[in-house]
């Protein structure tokens, strides 16, 4: 089991606290602990200590909060915990600029998410900028541009509120320039237009072995060059003229541009030649300004190609920040496997629960305040880690956890409890300060849940803000007997609670789409035809849910989390 003080814990609270008006968040503080050492599967035993310092920490004045971060964040130095990111190196206010580079192959997701977020947060500690560029080049025939994408990954950004350069960048527009530098690097010698098969390249590569095209003169290279536009995809790349004894043969004489034919969704059959990620980026990370770079590990490689460009030209470099990537327990996330399983009709559309895209997250009613905290909350580190999802829901929940209450019965089954008198249900909106809102008549027929039907043993139930009943007879061949005990709660009685609707009249339709993507139906009570589109409410003994579309007595609602 992890080794965390209540130290340690009281330091997370006190941090997060002093962020969010003096009240320190669950969600947020177990974020932080899991940066500790803290496993999923040890919650449980440090959640009565961790609940207990929460209490303590949310009942302190701001100034005592302060008093006490100072002497805690002595005493658990060692394990770095900061308030916030970690700074930039060689950052000044005002002139940090960033950048955000999505491959339009889908949605953003919330891995995506992260590096958003995280350059939006450091451009706002600094007052600087965060330029957002459609990295669309081609791509590939395994990974290439969704057409939708575009409109998806604007939406998305917009979304989760991230304040940007007003214009997006797009580098098919960039194309030409690109060309005028491959031209000059071609020139003086810097870079060779190859014919070399391919896997007779790696191989060679691999032994620090030139190809005979590495030795043609700039003359025959710019020759190459322009037949590039017109030949066969395969018939030549450019390569980048780097050693051939480097230790790492990934590095040595790498593609910068190739030829595709393919259709692009924006340039359409403009362009067939295209340059490579290593490539455009070394180029656009020096005009477009960018100081600070944030990027995942797995773009060393990437990384180190573009420094040895930028000391061709002399170009002065940014600050580079490799991060480890971050992912979440029990969830695969891709775009473009995503978006393959939207086009083949698996997925009900981009906002499927199953492809995580912002879009989904939305619809789920899952808050981009909580999407920040999360990102946030688990920093910038060069190790990957795993997170629980249910840190998210944790977070999220503490933003909708006011939402208004309904009943709802998911594969309802009607039964009649015998001596049951007229009553009126007086039940309770959910929102502080609200009291009760909703009332209905009850007769002595009730729909319930399936589920609780099938599981129903001999014994005393209670239909949740109503009555008690006895169930009987349930375990021989007579026919199930249900007989009224008292509506007022007796706590002499052990009670199981069950979730109802009146049986005389019909409920709503109501079907939810699940995390998995799977469809719960049932009836709703009829009060929830007042809400409108993207409403968050709690169905009771159910979880939260927002409404996605009313279509002629139905209610679709996608499931968010319990």
């Amino acid at each position: 089991m992890a080794k965390i003080e209540k130290g340690v814990i009281k330091a997370h609270a006190l941090i997060n606290a002093s962020k969010y008006n003096g009240k320190a968040n669950q969600g947020a503080v177990l974020a932080g602990l899991f940066s500790e050492g803290l496993k999923k599967n040890e919650i449980k035993d440090f959640l009565p200590t961790i609940q207990k310092v929460l209490q303590e920490v949310n009942e302190m004045s701001l100034e005592t909060q302060q008093k006490e971060i100072k002497k805690l964040k002595h005493e658990v130095s060692k394990r770095e915990i900061r308030e916030g990111l970690p700074v930039l190196d060689n950052a000044t206010k005002g002139k940090v600029v960033l950048r955000f580079a999505p491959f339009p192959s889908g949605p953003l997701h919330i891995g995506n998410a992260r590096q958003l977020i995280l350059n939006s947060e450091y451009s706002k500690m600094y007052d600087g900028r965060i330029i957002i560029v459609m990295d669309d080049t081609i791509g590939s025939e395994a990974k290439p541009i969704e057409p939708d994408a575009y409109e998806l990954i604007e939406e998305g950004v917009k979304w989760l509120g991230i304040k940007h350069s007003k214009k997006f960048v797009y580098k098919s527009d960039r194309m030409e320039l690109y060309y005028s530098y491959a031209k000059e690097m071609i020139k003086k010698g810097y870079m060779y237009v190859c014919s070399c098969d391919p896997e007779i390249m790696r191989k060679e590569k691999a032994k620090g072995i030139e190809c005979s095209c590495r030795n043609l003169s700039h003359e025959e290279n710019l020759d190459r060059w322009k037949k590039m536009f017109k030949a066969k995809e395969g018939k030549y790349c450019v390569r980048l003229k780097t050693s051939m004894s480097d230790p790492d043969p990934a590095f040595r004489d790498r593609v910068m541009f190739r030829i595709s034919r393919r259709k692009h969704p924006r340039t359409h059959k403009k362009y067939q030649v295209y340059p490579l990620l290593d490539f455009s980026w070394a180029i656009d990370d020096h005009l477009l300004g960018i100081t600070h770079i944030i990027r995942g590990n797995d773009l060393i490689m990437e990384t180190r190609v573009e420094k040895f460009i930028w000391d061709i030209f002399g170009w002065k470099h940014p600050h580079v920040k490799h991060t480890g990537f971050l992912s979440v327990e029990g969830i695969k996330l891709s775009k473009s496997k995503g978006a393959k399983e939207v086009r083949a009709g698996e997925f009900r559309g981009w906002n499927d629960p199953r492809t995580w895209s912002l879009q989904s997250l939305r619809d789920r009613g899952i808050l981009p305040e909580a999407i920040n905290e999360f990102i946030v909350g688990q920093g910038v580190r060069k190790s990957g880690a795993t997170v629980p999802v249910d840190v998210l829901y944790t977070i999220n929940k503490k933003l909708i956890e006011n939402s208004r209450r309904f009943f709802f019965v998911p594969d309802p089954v009607k039964i009649k409890i015998n001596g049951t008198p007229d009553l009126i249900a007086k039940m309770p909106s959910g929102q502080k300060g609200k009291g009760n809102n909703r009332e209905y008549k009850t007769h002595q027929t009730f729909y319930i849940p399936r589920e609780d039907f099938d599981l129903m043993e001999n014994g005393d139930y209670r239909l949740l803000h109503l009555l008690n009943f006895r169930a009987s007879q349930i375990l021989t061949a007579k026919p199930r007997e249900f007989s009224f005990l008292s509506a007022d709660p007796d706590e002499r009685l052990e009670v199981k609670y069950i979730q109802w609707l009146p049986g005389e009249e019909d409920g709503l339709k109501v079907e939810v789409v699940m995390p998995d993507g799977s469809l719960v139906k049932g009836l709703g009570e009829k009060k929830l035809g007042s809400l409108k589109g993207g409403d968050i409410v709690q169905l009771e003994r159910f979880g939260f849910v927002r409404l996605n579309k009313k279509d002629k007595g139905k209610l679709l609602f996608f499931f968010a989390h319990n």
